[in-house]
């Protein structure tokens, strides 16, 4: 089994009948792995199908096999990509990475200008954010939205979070800035410009050294 044998698409509503299964596998996902994750009703999932902000894989015979989904805080200035799952039988295939990244795609062509953030305890998820650009930051970094915080109420670890004045917590708040990342590429391309115009002006020496001979 590979990649290949799934379609990894933005979900709409002929996708809404998954929902219930998607939020089955989401409690059961997060009670083996002794985390929480934010608890979404059947109905919240298939919103986001119908409102065209969530991404799902199928396998070619038509299973379920992933899903992901967009959620906005802060009048659109954040936006964080939620409730990645897997189903348990097409684990190890790359699938959460190629999910993560057609619904990083989708939250950048939907709002270009946000910054996009995401809480997670899971070192794959880190790499891939990573990889996405991401970078590590501090709670302070992302929404103070009270709505997405509340989102973390059904969590294990809400009491630590709360204990610690939601300034840290077991997750790693990740972020990725488009301005910032924006900036690092004028620099660079700034640093290349430079770095060409050097050259040049070393070549023409050279130039005028070899015609002066």
């Amino acid at each position: 089994m590979t990649i290949q044998d799934f379609d990894i698409q933005v979900a709409t509503g002929q996708h809404v009948e998954y929902a219930q299964q998607i939020c089955d596998e989401m409690a059961e996902s997060a009670k083996a792995r002794g985390t929480g994750i934010a608890r979404r009703s059947p109905e919240y999932v298939a919103d986001k199908m119908l409102e065209g902000k969530a991404v799902i894989a199928l396998h070619k015979d038509g299973t379920w096999a992933g899903f992901c989904y967009i959620e906005t805080w802060s009048h659109g200035d954040f936006v964080a990509n939620s409730g990645l799952i897997v189903n348990p039988e097409f684990r190890k295939v790359g699938l959460a990475k190629a999910i993560k990244e057609k619904v990083f795609e989708l939250s950048r062509t939907k709002y270009p200008n946000a910054k996009i953030f995401g809480l997670t305890t899971g070192l794959a998820v880190m790499k891939i954010n990573s990889d996405l650009g991401y970078e590590p930051v501090t709670y302070s970094e992302l929404t103070q939205d009270e709505n997405f915080w509340q989102g973390c109420r059904s969590c294990v670890n809400y009491d630590i979070l709360m204990s610690k004045n939601r300034k840290n917590c077991m997750c790693t708040a990740m972020l990725f800035d488009p301005a910032e990342k924006q900036r690092e590429y004028e620099e660079k391309m700034k640093k290349i410009t430079h770095k060409a115009t050097l050259l040049e002006r070393i070549e023409n020496a050279l130039k005028k050294i070899g015609h002066d001979h």
